[in-house]
Formats: C-alpha cells, sequence, structure tokens
C-alpha cells in the first residue's frame, strides 16, 4: 500500500485548490496491479471542479482499464478523508463491494474500509 500513499500525496501536492484550500489526492490500484493517481482541480464557476477520485478514474479508463482492487484518499487537516458521495458512486462503477478504501489524512494516518461499507447496498452494473 506505500506505493498508493506515495502516489496519492504526490498527486496532493499538484491539487489546484484555491478556493477550498484543501489538496486532496487519490491513488487507485486495478487489477493488473498498476497505480493511477488525481487530485482536485478547483474552478471558480463552482461545480465545475473535478474530485482527485474522478481524476484518478479517468487516468485509468484512458490507459485501458476497468478494475479497481485498492483505492487510498489523502487530504489535509488532521481529519480522515473520506470520497464524496459522488465519488464513491463513481468508484462502484470500476469496484466491487469489497474493494479496501484506505482512508488518509495530511500526515499519512490511515483507516481501511470497503466501498461497500462507504456506499451500502449500492446500484452498480450489475443492475443494468
Amino acid at each position: 500500500m506505500d506505493d498508493l500513499l506515495a502516489a496519492a500525496r504526490t498527486a496532493m501536492t499538484r491539487a489546484y485548490a484555491p478556493y477550498s484550500n484543501f489538496p486532496v489526492g487519490a491513488a487507485v490500484r486495478t487489477d493488473r496491479g498498476n497505480v493511477y493517481a488525481g487530485c482536485n482541480v478547483e474552478n471558480a464557476a463552482y461545480p465545475e471542479g473535478c474530485c482527485a477520485e474522478t481524476a484518478a478514474i479517468a487516468a485509468m479508463v484512458a490507459a485501458g482499464e476497468r478494475r479497481i482492487v485498492e483505492v487510498l484518499v489523502i487530504g489535509g487537516g488532521a481529519e480522515l478523508v473520506t470520497p464524496c458521495g459522488g465519488c464513491r458512486q463513481r468508484l462502484r462503477e470500476f469496484a466491487a463491494d469489497d474493494v479496501p478504501v484506505h482512508l488518509c489524512n495530511a500526515d499519512g494516518r490511515r483507516r481501511r474500509e470497503t466501498l461497500g461499507a462507504l456506499l451500502p447496498r449500492s446500484f452498480g452494473p450489475a443492475h443494468l
């Protein structure tokens, strides 16, 4: 998991967050073992920005991959950062309920949850 933390931490340092001053980084590991990272990118015309998890998913999809097997999210401050509701649903599109999601604060303190615990009884691709 250290590679996920390093990738997410690097992405967080590159975040564009002039409005909230709350940089976030995220990294996803695919079923092929590759790691893709993303950061939040804010926009003056809120809500036209992009969450870190969304950016990581977009990088993964652009690389031709489709299955997430592990997620890590890190943000500024002392509290553990969790994916927002929209990102939980975006993660669910590519990840099963049992996928581990590591929640981190700026110091790297972490807690492990599953996507299913963060988004119980979710609607996913199998419903269609």
